[in-house]
């Protein structure tokens, strides 16, 4: 299995402003030309499965259409949450440690997963889990918000693959993890 990050920040390094607002990321009104999709299409394509946090999942609900087309997705709260009935057969949620989760998807057939929402990715960063980052920096300073990366118990040693600019000055990082845990 792979498990992999596809998201966007501001140049300062955050997913989103401190109340979830993503207004600073252009085409979140769904205004203007959005002809690029930054390698989007490509990556969703290989993804059987999302797993993203409840404040994430929260936010995508907001959007009005499940924007992932036919692929399901495990909802991570600690929290009671009932998924909406018109969600039902897109999404799971589940009070899961990563590596449990892992083993889970693994049985299922997972082959690729992309994970997101901060804490989620955190998470997962902090125990190993993630195999590959790629990162669309946005030519913007928000100054705070919620941050991608968190505290870290070591350091987390990368290898960088490639970097792409775009005319729209949007600037994409893909990045493979050195090591990660085996699943026992």
């Amino acid at each position: 299995m792979k498990i992999s990050v596809y998201i966007a920040t501001s140049l300062d390094g955050f997913i989103a402003r401190k109340n979830g607002d993503l207004d600073w990321l252009p085409g979140s009104d769904g205004q203007g030309d959005h002809s690029e999709d930054y390698g989007y299409a490509k990556f969703i394509e290989t993804i059987d499965m999302l797993v993203m946090g409840r404040n994430t999942f929260e936010k995508v609900l907001l959007f009005g259409q499940w924007p992932y087309g036919d692929r399901r997705c495990v909802v991570l709260t600690s929290r009671d949450l009932t998924i909406p009935e018109n969600m039902a057969a897109h999404a799971l949620a589940r009070n899961a440690q990563p590596k449990e989760l892992i083993s889970e998807l693994e049985e299922m057939g997972v082959q690729r997963v992309w994970l997101d929402g901060g804490k989620t990715i955190q998470h997962f960063l902090r125990e190993g889990w993630v195999d590959e980052l790629i990162i669309t920096r946005v030519p913007v300073l928000i100054g705070n918000g919620i941050p991608l990366f968190g505290h870290t118990l070591n350091d987390i040693n990368l290898q960088h693959i490639e970097t792409v600019s775009f005319e729209s000055g949007f600037v994409q990082s893909r990045y493979a993890f050195v090591r990660k845990p085996e699943v026992n």
